[in-house]
Parts: C-alpha cells; sequence; structure tokens
C-alpha cells in the first residue's frame, strides 16, 4: 500500500508540473519577412480572464514595429491552472 500511495504521490506532483503547448499558422501573406517578430499574449487562470488584454494581430505587429505583416501564428500553452494564448506576427 505504501508503493501505491508513492506511485500516485509522483503521479499527482508530474500532472502539476506537466504542459502542453501547441502551435500553429493562422495566415500567409505575399509581404516579406524581415526578421520583425510582434506577440501578443493572454493568460487565463483557472478557465477566468481578469481584466482586459488584447491579444490580436495588429496589437502584435505594433509591439513588433511591424507595417506590413507577413505571417501570423497562434500558440497555446497550457498548463494545470493556467493557459495562456499568443498570437505571433511576423514581417516588416
Amino acid at each position: 500500500m505504501k508503493s501505491f500511495n508513492k506511485i500516485l504521490a509522483g503521479v499527482i506532483a508530474l500532472g502539476f508540473l506537466a504542459s502542453c503547448s501547441v502551435k500553429g499558422p493562422l495566415m500567409v501573406t505575399n509581404n516579406t519577412n524581415a526578421g520583425k517578430r510582434g506577440e501578443a499574449s493572454r493568460t487565463i487562470f483557472l478557465g477566468l480572464g481578469f481584466g482586459h488584454t488584447d491579444s490580436g494581430a495588429i496589437t502584435a505587429a505594433k509591439k513588433g514595429k511591424i507595417s506590413k505583416i507577413a505571417t501570423v501564428d497562434y500558440k497555446v500553452q497550457g498548463g494545470l491552472l493556467s493557459r495562456t494564448y499568443s498570437v505571433i506576427v511576423t514581417g516588416e
């Protein structure tokens, strides 16, 4: 019984430390990619979003000082208690 409790505690600890990440493309244009990158993110705790955070492509482009967008990607990183949604923009 003691070994079962240790294994169960280990599985629960790994569950708290585990995280998952998904990334993929949203949009591609004919504009050239000059190596500039901008990112806008929003983190949700326990399924609740507090405050207002703009995590759109235009905000990400402004943060990266991008005037012509080449690609727009998204990334979702999830943990046990929180999840972060990001939009990544590249361009010139």
